[in-house]
């Protein structure tokens, strides 16, 4: 895939758990490669009312 892994991993301090997610190639295409899909993730899965230092928050490290 091009420089790609093909998976992301997500780590939930919360309740520490660790899950690594499949990504398909077309979404890699689609979004532009790491900066452009963890814009996307951030967009999906918070909304604007989202604390900026909560818990419900996200943390993307992504290789753009």
């Amino acid at each position: 895939m091009g420089g790609y892994q093909g998976k992301i991993l997500r780590v939930n301090l919360t309740n520490r758990k660790i899950e690594v997610e499949k990504v398909e190639e077309t979404e890699v295409r689609k979004y532009i490669g790491g900066s452009g899909l963890g814009a996307k993730i951030l967009y999906e899965e918070t909304c604007p009312d989202t604390d900026p230092l909560g818990e419900g928050n996200l943390l993307i490290f992504m290789a753009g």
